[in-house]
């Protein structure tokens, strides 16, 4: 593991034993914000090997509420299954609540959306941008897991290019059509028209 960066910290790593599988679990640190981030990794490979992985933003409402207003935990528990299918995998949990704006903001996005208005028109009313998630912790993260070249879990191209800007190869994209409900079909609707993400047109019928 690198130790050494001048914006991020490697902490540590642990066993983390899951319903899914045994992964080992590291923590890492923003130096300028003490912003705290992890990664799960789970089996073994070569520097030059495609290795999936999946980018998750932090959703306590979806990841540990059991919300379905998102696809968010859903695509969590399937994300960490196919990375013990597939035998190898990464993935890098980012605390980002709400899209970068947080949890009491984003609560307060859910009482907007309560009274008609979509999740990027609800962000902008709170003077918030539809989208503030930053990637940049990602490149160190992979760089100190030796992950150079990726299969990408996603449906969401800005993640893509995020990572491309980072010198991380993405030489696959997988969907992560999960999580889809008539609670958020209208949200997912929302991401596909106005953020641009991929979904199976099928699924939001």
């Amino acid at each position: 593991m690198k130790h050494q960066d001048p914006l991020f910290d490697y902490i540590s790593s642990a066993r983390l034993p899951t319903r899914w599988g045994q992964f080992t679990i590291h923590g890492f640190v923003e130096k300028h914000s003490g912003q705290e981030h992890v990664a799960l990794s789970y089996g073994q490979w070569q520097e030059d090997d495609v290795v999936p992985i999946r980018i998750h933003s932090e959703c306590l409402t979806g990841d540990a509420l059991f919300s379905t207003r998102c696809d968010c935990g859903a695509q969590l528990e399937k994300a960490l299954q196919n990375i013990v299918e597939q035998g190898k995998g990464v993935l890098l949990y980012l605390r980002q609540e709400g899209r970068g704006i947080g949890l009491l903001n984003k609560i307060r996005a859910y009482h907007l959306q309560d009274k008609g208005m979509d999740t990027v028109e609800a962000n902008e009313h709170l003077g918030f941008d539809a989208d503030l998630r930053d990637y940049s912790i990602c490149g160190y993260m992979l760089d100190c897991l030796k992950v150079s070249k990726v299969n990408l879990m996603t449906n969401n191209p800005r993640k893509i290019q995020a990572l491309r800007d980072l010198g991380i190869e993405v030489v696959a994209r997988t969907p992560i059509d999960h999580g889809i409900t008539d609670d958020n079909r209208i949200y997912i609707r929302t991401k596909t028209q106005k953020l641009g993400h991929e979904f199976d047109p099928h699924l939001l019928k």
